[in-house]
């Protein structure tokens, strides 16, 4: 693998590839290392062999499981890129890539078009604010819509598509008109790509595609979506629209430059057309890449809070190396030997062997070693600087979401928020003497995986695993079982479900007790409402006395109450969407001892419980279900024997789609079921999309 030459931050792209399950973005990966010189053979998702899918499992499951970077030259320009999860259950690796990350290539496939995770993983982007472009992919396909999936992105993802690019033919090789390149609407030229066999061969003149005059029976077509994007980009050039008007040519660089604006402030979304798999259109998403996508220095400055501040105040580090050093934590991988911390820098230089402040922990950090990762393989570096993602060994406090940054010149960053659980399955381990190293190896999950929980009960052995779905805890008891030689027992998973106030109420927290001769006294009053919100429980301080020693008072009785309201509700559940404020209140004299006022805090959430009443929640799953029409009233009726609502119904690519919101209770097995009712032709996604109140049922079931 070559080594990856020093480049200037405005030559650098942090770039992500996001896509739903089986869209291509793995075989889109491949293919660009592989143009790029950065591996010497492809390959292949289905037999496990590409090199970011080099975890057994996702080898054996033929899925992207653990987001994946690698680095590679192109052109002029240095493209480090993280290949991410489709699948609903890992979207963590997705948010927290696209939390650090300045661009994105979206992958949508042509047969299926827009499908559900296309939309959640770009609403992530949208979250983020990040530029992207997107390839539609498998045009080589049967059922393949080029145009189809255009129409999709506008009236699905709310986004205005830019064509680039339109497709020469379209479908597999045995149709009349087969997929064989694209027309490039910048340059007006024909592009076609060399024969896979020729690429695989490794011949040098694989590598670039031919561009040829227009075949004379595309012309109109060509010159028709020629003139929709040079209009389109009229809101951006001055130049640009007085060259269109007065019918005079434009300069390539002028088009690309009103392209890259547009695409830079979000207004935009380039679209090129191509089959990864055949390698068709590979090497002009390397170009978008470099040409359009931001590089660190085109997105704005990062911003944080001064941790020496009581009251928020935002600084912000540009992209320069010479400023004070800042970077986020937004992965740990953790390995027996010690973790490596992924850390994007934002600002300033990182050396080796130096250390770094965690204004959240208030801790310093050893940076013994730096890293730069290629998916498995790493290469030592001893410095790094802004624009650069970084594998760091050495810091021991630090968790994913955590600042690094100079201790002179402190800084706290936005940390990355990750969806809550929604299914649990107790574990235990068959002997007694693995319980300390099962207890061990889960700390090290959780250490590296934000959205996976364990619990441990002293009372029954058993420990409570809690994730983002069946397939999702599936992986873990794998891992337990190949990586850690942890034979479990395992029962059956369960709905992780939540509760929330039935009503607002205002409430008093005491204590009064007399403990070894010393009076325990304190009172904590509390005002709590259910907000609706789909979030835990937020404990706000409504108290702010000017005397520093009540203020401390204040900050006291907060952390307990919010300690206390972590317990969970009546029925041993977490809390939900609860808003609970600390309002003033009298106090006595002497002050009250941490201790009264923890157990005033207590008392306070028992009070608020009491009088309030809760209701329980459930999650409710967000269902897409693909199926011919010859089974769509089975499906239906199996759905909603399963209490779901058909919230939409329709017709893509030939095949009716059920869009249909149920509780998770009812959706175990579903797999087995979709498939029996439909003969196997049906296939679905499952996505969390809310806690709602669970049915009158299910609650009494608690009682």
């Amino acid at each position: 693998m070559p080594r990856v030459p020093s480049k200037s931050i405005q030559k650098i792209r942090n770039i992500g590839i996001i896509a739903h399950i089986d869209a291509g973005k793995t075989t889109l990966t491949e293919r660009m290392l592989f143009f790029t010189k950065a591996i010497h053979r492809l390959g292949d998702v289905d037999h496990g062999t590409t090199v970011t899918d080099f975890d057994p499992e996702e080898q054996e499951r033929g899925i992207t499981i653990y987001s994946a970077a690698v680095s590679f030259p192109w052109r002029d320009t240095v493209v480090n890129l993280i290949d991410t999860p489709g699948h609903v259950d890992f979207t963590a690796e997705v948010e927290r890539s696209l939390r650090v990350l300045d661009g994105a290539v979206v992958v949508l496939s042509a047969r299926e078009g827009v499908e559900a995770q296309s939309e959640t993983v770009w609403r992530q982007a949208d979250r983020y604010a990040v530029p992207r472009i997107v390839l539609v992919n498998k045009l080589d396909r049967e059922g393949a819509s080029f145009f189809g999936t255009i129409d999709q992105i506008r009236e699905r993802l709310k986004a205005e598509p830019l064509l680039l690019q339109i497709p020469v033919g379209i479908g597999p090789p045995h149709v009349a008109d087969p997929f064989r390149g694209v027309i490039d609407l910048i340059t007006m030229e024909a592009v076609t790509f060399p024969p896979k066999d020729e690429v695989l061969s490794g011949a040098a003149a694989a590598v670039e595609p031919i561009r040829s005059s227009i075949p004379a029976e595309l012309e109109a077509e060509a010159a028709k979506w020629r003139e929709q994007l040079v209009s389109t980009l009229f809101d951006y050039s001055d130049e640009l629209a007085e060259l269109a008007i007065a019918e005079a040519a434009i300069p390539v660089d002028l088009m690309r430059a009103t392209v890259r604006k547009a695409t830079l402030h979000r207004k935009v979304i380039p679209v090129l057309a191509g089959s990864a798999l055949d390698c068709i259109g590979v090497q002009p998403v390397l170009d978008a890449v470099a040409w359009y996508l931001p590089s660190p220095v085109d997105v704005p400055p990062v911003e944080g809070l001064d941790p020496k501040k009581k009251e928020p105040v935002i600084i912000q580090r540009p992209p320069d190396p010479e400023a004070p050093f800042c970077g986020l934590v937004f992965k740990i991988l953790a390995e027996k030997h010690g973790d490596i911390a992924f850390v994007r820098v934002y600002s300033g230089t990182l050396k080796a062997g130096s250390r770094a402040w965690n204004p959240e922990r208030q801790k310093k950090e050893n940076i013994a070693q730096l890293w730069h990762v290629q998916a498995d393989r790493r290469e030592q570096v001893s410095s790094c600087s802004a624009g650069d993602i970084i594998g760091v060994i050495g810091p021991r406090q630090s968790v994913t979401g955590d600042t690094l940054c100079d201790a002179q010149a402190p800084v706290v960053l936005e940390s990355i928020e990750f969806p809550e659980t929604v299914i649990s399955m107790a574990i235990e381990p068959e002997t007694s003497l693995e319980r300390k190293k099962l207890s061990e190896t889960l700390e090290m999950m959780k250490r590296q995986d934000p959205t996976f929980r364990a619990i441990e009960s002293e009372e029954t052995g058993q420990t409570l695993i809690s994730g983002m779905g069946e397939l999702h805890l599936e992986v873990i008891r794998h891992r337990l079982e190949r990586e850690f030689n942890l034979h479990c027992r395992v029962h059956k998973p369960r709905v992780s479900y939540k509760e929330t106030l039935a009503k607002s109420v205002r409430v008093r927290g005491e204590s009064n007790r007399q403990v070894a001769g010393q009076t325990l006294e304190a009172t904590v009053a509390l005002a709590a409402e259910p907000t609706g919100e789909q979030s835990g429980v937020t404990v706000e301080q409504g108290w702010f006395p000017e005397s520093e020693q009540l203020a401390e008072v204040a900050r006291i009785m907060t952390e307990s109450v919010r300690e206390s309201a972590e317990r969970g509700g009546l029925k041993g559940c977490p809390l939900w969407g609860v808003r609970i404020v600390v309002r003033e209140t009298t106090v006595p004299e002497p002050l009250p001892t941490d201790v009264a006022i923890r157990i005033a805090a207590a008392d306070g959430i028992e009070q608020m419980l009491e009088a309030a009443g809760t209701v329980l929640l459930e999650p409710v799953m967000r269902i897409e279900v693909s199926v011919p029409e010859e089974h769509l009233g089975d499906v239906i009726n199996d759905l909603q024997q399963r209490r779901a609502i058909i919230t939409a119904t329709e017709i893509r690519s030939g095949m009716n789609v059920l869009t249909a919101e149920a509780p998770l209770a009812e959706m175990f097995g579903y797999s087995a079921a979709v498939r029996s009712v439909s003969q196997g032709r049906a296939s679905f996604t499952m996505a969390p999309l809310k806690y709602g109140p669970a049915s009158a049922e299910t609650a009494e079931s608690f009682v």
